[in-house]
């Protein structure tokens, strides 16, 4: 890639829907929904893409939740309300994923039951549904459908 090349080519066409400055994960995936929805899109970063991916905007598309155990509740209600949106909004960009905690011990089952069914009534409205606790028989089974 030619940094000029790429210059002379922007001054050859200067007719843009929409130009979005910056290419962290905020920038990448607005360009990449206004281009889906078919505008002429233009996304400009001074450095690499994802270089300057702020740790922020990363938090909130999955929820936040390791900062439940950390206690910040007011960014995990942020993280997740932006989640929800991002669901109920860019449905075309992104999908939920779930995911499994193992537990070696009746103490980390207790700790991280209490804690996701926390995680789950601070989501509110926009949440995925309710939390799972599964036996390891049970897991096993449902990996293999």
């Amino acid at each position: 890639m030619n940094r000029e090349e790429q210059v002379k080519q922007l001054q050859n066409n200067a007719a843009w829907d929409v130009i979005i400055i910056g290419g962290g994960a905020t920038g990448l995936g607005a360009a990449v929904d206004s281009a889906t929805r078919g505008y002429k899109t233009l996304l400009v970063e001074k450095y690499d893409f994802a270089k300057g991916t702020s740790s922020k905007a990363t938090k909130l598309v999955h929820g936040g939740v390791r900062y439940l155990a950390q206690g910040n509740i007011k960014l995990v209600k942020e993280a997740l309300r932006e989640r929800g949106l991002l669901l109920k909004n860019a449905a075309h960009i992104c999908h939920t994923m779930p995911f499994v905690i193992p537990c070696y011990s009746w103490f980390s089952k207790i700790f991280y039951g209490i804690g996701l069914k926390m995680y789950d009534a601070l989501s509110g409205k926009l949440g995925l549904g309710s939390t799972k606790i599964l036996s390891k028989k049970r897991l096993l089974n449902t990996c293999h459908k």
